[in-house]
C-alpha cells in the first residue's frame, strides 16, 4: 500500500502556471540558490559536459556560467514538480537542484533516482529550504487559527532539516555527502506583502492537508496582529526566516576515500591519549 501523499502536485503546478509572469520579481531566494550552487562548483576543478535541471526555469546566466567554467554541453531541464526522472542510468555527470525537492512527495524514491542517473563519481548539489524556513508563520497562523476555529490545518510545508537531508543522501547510496545551511531574514511590512511574495514564487500551501473551505473572516487581521508581537523588529517589520540547505552528493567510485576497515588502526587510542 503506497503512502499517502503529502503535496497535491496538480495544484502546485498550476500555482506555479499563474505566478510565471510575474516570478522574475519574486525570484530572490531562487537566485540566491543558483549563486550558492554556482560558488560551490567553482572551487571544484572538475567539468561536467553532460547536466540535469531540477527546478524552476533556471536563469539564463545561471546556465552560461555553467557553460563557461564547467565545459556544460548539454543541460536537461525538469520542472520544480518532477518525481519521475527519464533519464538513462550512467548518463550524466552532474545533477542540480534548485529550490524544488522541499515538494517532493517521494523524496528517497527521487534521491535514488538521481544517484542513478549520474556516471560512477558524478556529482548531485542541490539547494532547498530547511526546517526553519517560515517558522515565523507557522507559529502565528497555527495559533490564530486555534483560536478563530477551535482547530487547525496546515499552512507552511514540514520542511526537512539537515539531519533528515544528510541521511536521505546516504540512503540513497551516495557517497561524501555534505550538508550545511544558511538562515537569511527577510524583512516585511505586513504579513499580506509575505503571502504576496510566496505566491509570486509559486510557494503557496498546496498541502493536501490544508482548509479546503474558505478562510474565517479576521483570520489574517488576528495573525498579523500576532506576527508583529512575536516576531517583528524594532522598526516595525515583521521577520521572515528562510533556511536553505546546501547538499553535495557523489554517486560512488572507487577512486574515492573509504573509510577504513573496523580494527586496521595503526595506533592505539589509548596509548595516543596517554602521550
Amino acid at each position: 500500500m503506497s503512502a499517502p501523499l503529502l503535496f497535491n502536485s496538480h495544484h502546485r503546478g498550476q500555482q506555479r502556471l499563474r505566478s510565471a509572469g510575474n516570478f522574475p520579481a519574486h525570484r530572490f531566494l531562487h537566485e540566491w540558490c543558483e549563486r550558492e550552487i554556482l560558488d560551490r562548483l567553482a572551487i571544484i576543478r572538475r567539468e561536467f559536459p553532460q547536466a540535469a535541471f531540477i527546478g524552476p526555469q533556471p536563469d539564463p546566466g545561471f546556465v552560461t556560467r555553467l557553460k563557461t567554467e564547467k565545459s556544460l554541453q548539454s543541460l536537461r531541464v525538469f520542472s520544480a514538480d518532477t518525481e519521475t526522472l527519464a533519464i538513462d542510468a550512467g548518463s550524466l555527470d552532474l545533477v542540480i537542484s534548485s529550490f524544488a525537492l522541499h515538494a517532493i512527495n517521494d523524496l528517497p524514491g527521487l534521491l535514488i533516482q538521481i544517484r542513478r542517473a549520474l556516471k560512477p563519481d558524478g556529482l548531485f548539489i542541490a539547494c532547498m529550504p530547511g526546517g526553519e524556513t517560515l517558522h515565523e508563520l507557522r507559529n502565528v497562523m497555527m495559533d490564530a487559527e486555534l483560536a478563530a476555529c477551535g482547530g487547525a490545518s496546515p499552512h507552511v510545508f514540514p520542511f526537512a532539516d539537515k539531519q533528515q537531508m544528510g541521511s536521505l543522501l546516504q540512503r540513497a547510496g551516495f557517497a561524501l555527502p555534505v550538508v550545511d545551511s544558511d538562515i537569511l531574514s527577510v524583512a516585511y511590512g505586513d504579513l499580506l506583502h509575505l503571502m504576496r511574495d510566496l505566491r509570486g514564487m509559486g510557494e503557496a500551501n498546496t498541502l493536501q492537508a490544508r482548509r479546503k473551505s474558505f478562510t474565517p473572516r479576521g483570520l489574517f487581521a488576528s495573525a498579523q496582529t500576532l506576527y508583529a508581537e512575536r516576531f517583528s523588529g524594532k522598526d516595525g517589520k515583521l521577520t521572515a526566516s528562510f533556511e536553505l540547505i546546501s547538499l553535495i552528493g557523489w554517486a560512488p567510485h572507487a577512486s574515492q576515500p573509504q573509510p577504513l576497515k573496523p580494527g586496521s588502526g595503526q595506533v592505539n587510542l589509548a596509548k595516543a591519549l596517554e602521550a
